[in-house]
């Protein structure tokens, strides 16, 4: 199934809130609440879009169980075990039609979600009860679906990361000429340009596109393995017929787009495969986190700028501020992601055996609110890029301030070039430079070391003008913007037809 077919299941209106307190192992229902009376997830209420909020929702979850069903007695009945076109049309019936009341009754009842989905759907097909789940332990339906969620989410967060390369690529070509200052330690180095920058950034989310990528690839279906993954079951289902086995397991693979199943597992996928999904989503959250953190440094130097409403407030306090406020909202939830590899990975490290249930829990809080926060980072990304502000006088102001340093040792060559002292001249530009930098530092006026240089007479007439035109001073800067989009970015573009996202389906 693709991320569209998962999503296509039919909405339901959110239920009543109901809390569930247990006590020396009680259950008791409350009354009913307002849902401004209990705890609601952020990611769920202020972050992510509705589309990956909805994918993994339990309504989309438990139909997926339904589908896992019905794909199993699909098989069976076509591998020749004894179940009739009307159960599977009972069964089919019921995919999205899930009455939530009774299945959270019988969970009461028998402490098993599983369990009590089946008796919930038994209850709504009655024909279909004595074939349901039928050689099947429970991560029959609960990793398969899991899985199913997990490439559907991949391929969502694929197409935000490739809108995202595709805005940087365009702000790229279009500053890719204007000269700017480079940082090294935050301290002013030599010149770049706006848009060689800019592709610092989209490389970075190239790399993370292709991991991605890779996670989705290489993303195999449990498939029908049963209690400690030898198949028992279902080869005494089909009296030791293990061809019909092997083809049970490919044909309910392949019901939901999987071309391969996990040849040997336990009861359970491997939990390695979370821990490297969840690994994939930090990886792109360190790039996001990264522009975050450069544009609030640019946007303190006021020479870049995240967008800004009309009417938007960027302080209770000071009214004249403009926070950089997507950007640390971004930041913000990708140090969110970062933190959680450790749990999958511990996770992954403490499986025992051929199951242990410890994972159950953790699992239910990372994966999904893994990507929902990376759905939240890149829904921000991809809002902040579009409408970055470049201030251009600001920039030039602050190269104009710097670049005499810099010019130095050109102007240094040149001189020596035109018959002045390599030594002599060195060391009238050391002291000249300290002069200067104190003048600076000072707030005496402008950087006049070009003024001082040109009034030495140990310097040679040269024409300091034209040997300080910054476009001098950014190497082959505009030439790389241009090599980078033609030679990443371009392929992308060819392979993956971009589509943006409905207006309501994004908040930033």
């Amino acid at each position: 199934m693709t991320a569209q077919e998962v999503l296509g299941s039919t909405p339901r209106e959110p239920k009543p809130v109901f809390l569930n307190v247990k006590a020396e192992g009680q259950v008791c229902q409350h009354s009913l609440m307002s849902h401004y009376d209990v705890y609601d997830n952020p990611l769920i209420a202020r972050y992510a879009s509705r589309r990956m909020a909805r994918l993994w929702s339990p309504q989309v979850k438990f139909s997926t169980w339904r589908r896992l069903w019905v794909a199993l007695a699909e098989a069976q009945r076509t591998l020749g075990l004894n179940i009739s076109d009307e159960q599977i049309e009972a069964l089919r019936s019921q995919v999205e039609t899930i009455d939530f009341a009774a299945a959270e009754a019988y969970e009461r009842r028998f402490r098993h979600d599983v369990m009590a989905h089946i008796h919930a759907l038994g209850d709504a097909a009655p024909v279909a009860r004595p074939i349901i789940h039928l050689g099947a332990t429970s991560c029959f339906v609960t990793d398969n679906t899991d899985l199913i969620l997990i490439r559907a989410a991949l391929d969502l967060l694929r197409d935000q990361l490739v809108a995202v390369i595709d805005d940087l690529a365009n702000f790229a070509l279009r500053w890719k000429d204007l000269p700017c200052l480079g940082y090294t330690h935050f301290q002013p180095a030599q010149l770049v340009t706006v848009g060689k920058r800019a592709t610092l950034w989209c490389q970075e989310l190239i790399l993370d596109l292709s991991e991605i990528e890779r996670r989705r690839t290489e993303l195999r279906f449990l498939g029908v393995k049963g209690t400690t993954g030898t198949q028992a079951s279902f080869l005494a289902l089909f009296h030791g017929d293990d061809a019909r086995v092997e083809a049970l397991d490919c044909m309910v693979a392949a019901a939901f787009g999987f071309e391969r199943t996990c040849t040997v597992s336990g009861q359970t996928y491997s939990r390695k495969i979370d821990s490297q999904v969840v690994g994939a989503l930090a990886g792109m959250a360190e790039s996001a986190h990264r522009f975050g953190m450069d544009l609030r440094l640019l946007a303190h130097e006021r020479e870049l700028e995240e967008p800004f409403e009309a009417e938007q407030i960027g302080s209770s306090a000071m009214a004249y501020k403009r926070n950089p406020m997507r950007a640390e909202r971004l930041c913000s939830l990708a140090r969110f992601i970062l933190v959680l590899p450790a749990a999958a990975s511990q996770t992954s490290a403490t499986q025992w055996l051929e199951r242990t249930l410890d994972d159950s829990a953790v699992r239910r809080l990372i994966l999904p609110q893994a990507f929902l926060a990376a759905d939240a980072v890149l829904n921000l990304y991809g809002n902040i890029v579009p409408g970055l502000v470049v201030h251009p006088a600001v920039i030039a102001r602050h190269v104009a301030e710097q670049l005499p340093f810099m010019a130095t040792e050109n102007l240094l060559m040149a001189a020596v070039s035109s018959g002045g002292d390599r030594q002599t001249l060195h060391e009238r530009i050391r002291v000249h430079a300290l002069a200067a930098a104190e003048r600076l530092k000072a707030g005496a006026g402008d950087n006049d070391l070009i003024d001082r240089l040109r009034d030495d007479p140990a310097f040679p007439p040269l024409d300091f003008d034209k040997l300080m035109t910054p476009s001098q001073f950014v190497g082959r800067s505009s030439r790389q913007v241009e090599d980078f989009v033609a030679i990443e970015v371009e392929p992308i573009r060819r392979c993956y037809p971009r589509s943006r996202p409905s207006v309501e389906d994004v908040r930033v």
